[in-house]
C-alpha cells in the first residue's frame, strides 16, 4: 500500500503524538503526590493548631470552615488567603527555612479572634 505525502505525514504525527502521551502518561504516574493537610477554621480555633513540615517539600493546606469568613495569615511563610464558608480553599506551600512560624486568622470573627492562632514546624527533610 503506498501512502500520499499527506497521508505519510498524518501517519507520522499519529505516531508521534501516541508516543509522547505515553511518555508524558508514564511522567504524571511518577510524580509524587503533594500532601495535603486539612485544617477546619472554627470560631476562635484552627484544628490542628500545629502543623509539621518538611523544608523545600511542597505541601497544600486545604482549609474549610462552616460560620463566618475568615483568614489565614503566615506571613514568614509567605501565604495568606480568605477562608470562605462552605467551599474548600487550598494553598501550597513548599517552605524555604527551617523554623517555627506563626499563623493566625486576619479578619475579625469575634470575640477570642485574636486568641485564634496556630504554629507552623519546619524541619530538614530525614
Amino acid at each position: 500500500m503506498k501512502l500520499s505525502a499527506r497521508g505519510f505525514k498524518i501517519a507520522v504525527m499519529a505516531v508521534v503524538l501516541g508516543v509522547g502521551a505515553g511518555v508524558m502518561s508514564a511522567y504524571v504516574a511518577a510524580l509524587p503526590t503533594e500532601q495535603v493537610i486539612k485544617v477546619s477554621a472554627k470560631k476562635f480555633a484552627f484544628m490542628p493548631n500545629t502543623i509539621t513540615l518538611k523544608k523545600g517539600v511542597p505541601v497544600v493546606l486545604e482549609f474549610t470552615t462552616e460560620g463566618v469568613l475568615m483568614g489565614f495569615n503566615a506571613p514568614d511563610l509567605g501565604a495568606r488567603a480568605d477562608i470562605v464558608p462552605g467551599q474548600a480553599t487550598r494553598i501550597r506551600i513548599v517552605p524555604g527555612k527551617v523554623g517555627r512560624f506563626t499563623f493566625f486568622c486576619d479578619i475579625f470573627c469575634g470575640a477570642g479572634h485574636e486568641d485564634m492562632t496556630g504554629m507552623i514546624t519546619v524541619v530538614e527533610p530525614a
